[in-house]
């Protein structure tokens, strides 16, 4: 598939009432889209930085490959580290997870395309089959993990809702659900399924979907909103920005 780069306008930092977490969620989804296409960190400074001035926890993953920059990111804050490809490449690397910051602070991502695992940003196949994978991580003692069905991300048509029952029904483990949810009426779809929750991201900036309406149906814990992602030292959404503050924030779309 093709990607195109589509860019939302740097928030000023006096707009919170337009920031997510000023109507009602309990948590925010942040993606270093540079650092999830090469492998490393490389914007953990402007993460820690949203991470320090969110007033709810914040969930971040993109490029977190080893120990050391997973236990970076929580020591700057972050509440849940997000990691995918390595959890593929290196089964090693989830059980030292485990041990070194704990179940309940790691999240896997099962990035799937056609029922099978993509890893580097979406860039390239791994073979893997999705549900496998999930069981896999669940024998090693990983409680939770989000699950995106990357045809679907930023398309704002529907949720992948076959693949989602099959993986939930598959494990016990707590699912969070990403990729093309654009309507109220998915999240509750989603969460009758039931899933932990729907991270909400385009849908929300473009206005498909009307936060507080979201939250009202399905409670705040259900919807995560997704920050603009990270790409080259993006701001906004009410939160400062680490480097220009009147740089775009860029997200990436599959189309």
């Amino acid at each position: 598939s093709c990607r195109r780069t589509s860019a939302l306008p740097s928030a000023p930092r006096s707009s919170s009432r337009k920031s997510p977490v000023g109507r009602g969620a309990e948590r925010l989804h942040v993606v270093d889209l540079d650092g999830a296409r090469e492998g490393t960190a490389s914007n953990i400074e402007i993460v820690a930085e949203i991470a320090g001035s969110s007033p709810v926890p914040v969930q971040y993953g993109g490029g977190v490959r080893d120990v050391d920059s997973a236990l970076r990111a929580v020591e700057m804050g972050v509440d849940r580290v997000v990691v995918g490809t390595a959890a593929v490449e290196d089964p090693c690397l989830v059980e030292s997870l485990l041990q070194q910051i704990g179940a309940g602070a790691l999240v896997v991502s099962v990035d799937a395309r056609e029922g099978r695992i993509a890893l580097d940003g979406w860039t390239r196949g791994s073979g893997v089959d999705a549900v496998d994978f999930a069981r896999k991580l669940e024998s090693t003692g990983v409680e939770r993990v989000v699950y995106t069905d990357i045809s679907r991300d930023g398309t704002l048509t529907e949720p992948n809702f076959a693949g989602v029952e099959e993986l939930a029904a598959a494990t016990g483990m707590r699912v969070l659900v990403a990729g093309g949810i654009s309507s109220v009426e998915h999240v509750s779809r989603l969460a009758a399924v039931p899933v932990e929750g729907a991270i909400v991201g385009s849908a929300v900036y473009t206005g498909a979907i009307d936060l507080g309406e979201a939250i009202a149906a399905v409670g705040p814990a259900s919807v995560i909103p997704a920050k603009a992602g990270i790409q080259g030292g993006g701001g906004g959404d009410g939160f400062p920005s680490a480097r220009e503050r009147r740089q775009d924030i860029r997200r990436t779309q599959s189309c």
